[in-house]
């Protein structure tokens, strides 16, 4: 089994090769068809979250171990099942869930296992999917695609079910209102089609970038914003028609945050999603006083992706922007994904 392992912090993955796991109990392993570079991944590749003022959140104090495989939005084909393995059949194509807990604990058991204190979450604190294998610990966690491409239907395990559940947390304001989109990368393309298939009214996207501005227009956007604008507050609302009932910051920097938080409307709500890195500073009595929001959004659970399956299943959601790369190019992915080169989202094919 070969896989593109983080071996040290900040230094190119490098190519690791294991024998190839024979799954036990209820575990089933696949060959990995498609593999989501996420810009999460830089983050642990980096090897830490910028938490502002200087100050740093170490993955390895929150339980990460080297060397890693990274990749949490994958889709695979079944090449063997565990003796306690059910629901599920050799060379079936399966979306798979990666955020995985405990599974034991009263999160878990309510079905909110993105937010288990105890996380076995696949490329995070499991190995994931930059490999041409992946063992998975349970059926439950894996998805039919039907007759879905791998490449488009991997980034739902995680742009798509974190946009799908952060839009939810916006609630039916967004049938009424158009909302505040901030970031347009692989996020931000998700977001924009799932509004839609969700029959939101539609979306001010925000992006410092031209070319994932014009992006946006041609999904779908009622409008674009230039971020560094001296005017944007002013352009998003009057765009909004006034004020900002609902505002999703996709890329989580200080500059945006405070973005979406000035151009909210009283009553408004801010859910922040992106793990960019900052801080702000909000005076306490303007809280009250403008009756906001400000709600922080982790992935998602395994009964909305379900549920978003169930509208990408129903031809509702357009396809985003895909760039597919074979497994020996995963660094290449990384580097170009931080230089804010890729349109959408890029996928290793470690089987093409």
């Amino acid at each position: 089994m070969k896989s593109y392992d983080v071996v040290e912090h900040g230094k190119p993955l490098q190519m690791v090769e294991r024998p190839l796991p024979k799954p036990a109990g209820s575990e089933v392993l696949l060959r990995v068809l498609a593999a989501g570079v996420c810009h999460s991944d830089l983050h642990i590749w980096e090897g830490y979250y910028d938490l502002g003022g200087g100050h740093k959140l170490n993955l390895a104090d929150r339980g990460m171990k080297l060397p890693l495989t990274m990749g949490h939005e994958n889709v695979g084909e079944v090449v063997a099942l565990g003796p306690d393995a059910a629901g599920v059949e050799v060379g079936e194509r399966r979306l798979v869930f990666p955020w995985i807990g405990c599974g034991h604990c009263a999160v878990c058991q309510r079905d909110e296992e993105q937010l288990c204190l105890a996380p076995r979450s696949l490329g995070v604190f499991s190995p994931g999917g930059y490999s041409d294998h992946l063992l998975v610990p349970h059926p439950r966690y894996l998805l039919p695609i039907d007759n879905l491409q791998p490449a488009q239907t991997a980034p739902y395990a995680c742009s798509g079910l974190t946009t799908y559940s952060a839009l939810k947390k916006v609630g039916d304001v967004m049938q009424r209102e158009p909302i505040v989109i901030i970031g347009a990368g692989g996020l931000g393309h998700q977001c924009i089609s799932i509004l839609r298939a969700m029959g939101g009214k539609g979306a001010i996207v925000v992006d410092i970038d031209s070319r994932k501005r014009e992006a946006a227009m041609l999904a779908g956007a009622l409008a674009v914003v230039d971020p560094k604008a001296p005017d944007a507050v002013k352009q998003i609302q009057a765009a909004a028609g006034g004020g900002v009932w609902a505002a999703i910051d996709l890329v989580g920097a200080s500059m945006t945050a405070r973005l979406g938080v000035d151009c909210l409307i009283k009553g408004g709500k801010l859910v922040v999603v992106g793990l960019f890195g900052g801080d702000i500073t909000l005076p306490l009595p303007l809280i009250p006083m403008r009756a906001m929001t400000v709600q922080g959004s982790y992935v998602g659970s395994l009964g909305e992706l379900k549920e978003l399956m169930e509208l990408v299943r129903g031809n509702k959601l357009a396809p985003i922007p895909i760039t597919t790369r074979p497994l020996e190019q995963a660094n290449q992915a990384l580097t170009d994904l931080r230089a804010g080169q890729l349109i959408g989202r890029a996928v290793l094919t470690p089987q093409a």
